[in-house]
């Protein structure tokens, strides 16, 4: 079975974000099939169209590992009901300069974990009116709201609470679908 090489995203730059937790418990739960690979983001400059001509080494790497990835999961909180500001950042980084947009089709899903009770369903809403807009075929269903709260998930990553992680793993599970369907119609590379 082919195997496809996922980037993700976190959207919090906090080393102890509850978002890096649930990253490292979807990095446990993928299937085999998903190569699982952060890609940072913390030290890209704002973005200004200043940069198009002559992009800085940072923001070169972080588009190429953009592009060398089959799809991307973006692993985000909710900030003021929308999504952080560095995410958004990278998002620009990785879209310009016009015409070289590094989402285009590239398969991309969503999940987000808040102490809130709803999730993270404004900061996930938010971000599908971005992606559209880049192009990026998103994945609609299974939709992850996750309510975290303390003890769910270990600093290793393990989901303490059964019904969470048979979920988390049926996201995953769904996600490599999704990639597969997308990657059939629309080839790596075409």
């Amino acid at each position: 079975m082919a195997s496809y090489k996922v980037g993700y995203l976190i959207g919090s730059l906090a080393k102890a974000s509850i978002n890096r937790q649930l990253a490292g418990a979807l990095v446990r739960l993928a299937p085999p099939e998903l190569a699982m690979t952060e890609i940072p983001f913390k030290d890209l400059p704002l973005y200004s169209y200043d940069y198009d001509a002559d992009y800085p080494p940072v923001a070169r790497t972080f588009k190429k590992a953009i592009e060398d990835s089959d799809a991307i999961l973006f692993v985000t909180p909710e900030y003021n009901r929308s999504i952080p500001g560095g995410l958004k950042n990278a998002i620009d980084w990785a879209s310009r300069p016009w015409g070289q947009n590094s989402f285009t089709r590239k398969p991309s899903a969503i999940i987000g974990a808040s102490i809130g009770s709803l999730g993270t369903a404004l900061a996930q809403q938010s971000l599908r009116g971005v992606l559209a807009f880049c192009n990026s075929p998103l994945m609609n269903s299974l939709e992850a709201y996750i309510h975290f709260k303390p003890g769910l998930i270990t600093p290793e990553g393990e989901v303490t609470e059964p019904s969470t992680k048979d979920f988390l793993a049926n996201y995953m599970k769904e996600f490599h679908g999704f990639i597969v369907r997308v990657l059939t119609v629309l080839p790596r590379g075409a």
